[in-house]
């Protein structure tokens, strides 16, 4: 084999390895959840992908509606898109309807609310 092979397959099995060891730092383990913020105004959360495209796993739409005490204001609730009518295993996000996404802290209200239904 010859030198520079050598040193690009060192580099590969490097940066395998080293995502391995940081992928909870980088918000890619398994149990992560992320929100996401869409252009039509609509949030998401669940467990993001975004290769080989944005993909959203065991999801939850995050929904404001009016308080039935006092109007002027507002309750948050968590729907389960398995609950939804248009329910699906998984969500493939086109990327231009991306306003932002970001992963959720563990203390998060919403991912204690996630990790209650859970229970």
């Amino acid at each position: 084999m010859s030198k520079n092979k050598i040193i690009l397959l060192a580099i590969v099995i490097l940066v395998v390895v080293l995502g391995f060891v940081f992928k909870d730092k980088l918000g890619i383990g398994q149990n992560a959840y992320s929100v996401v913020y869409m252009t039509t105004g609509e949030v998401y959360v669940g467990k993001l992908t975004t290769f080989p495209d944005l993909q959203l796993k065991d999801s939850y739409i995050l929904q404001v509606t009016k308080d039935a005490i006092d109007p002027n204001k507002n309750n948050f609730q968590l729907t389960a898109t398995k609950d939804a009518l248009w329910a699906s295993e998984s969500m493939h996000l086109v990327k231009d309807n991306v306003v932002f996404y970001g992963s959720l802290m563990s203390d998060s209200k919403i991912a204690q609310t996630i990790a209650a239904q859970k229970k």
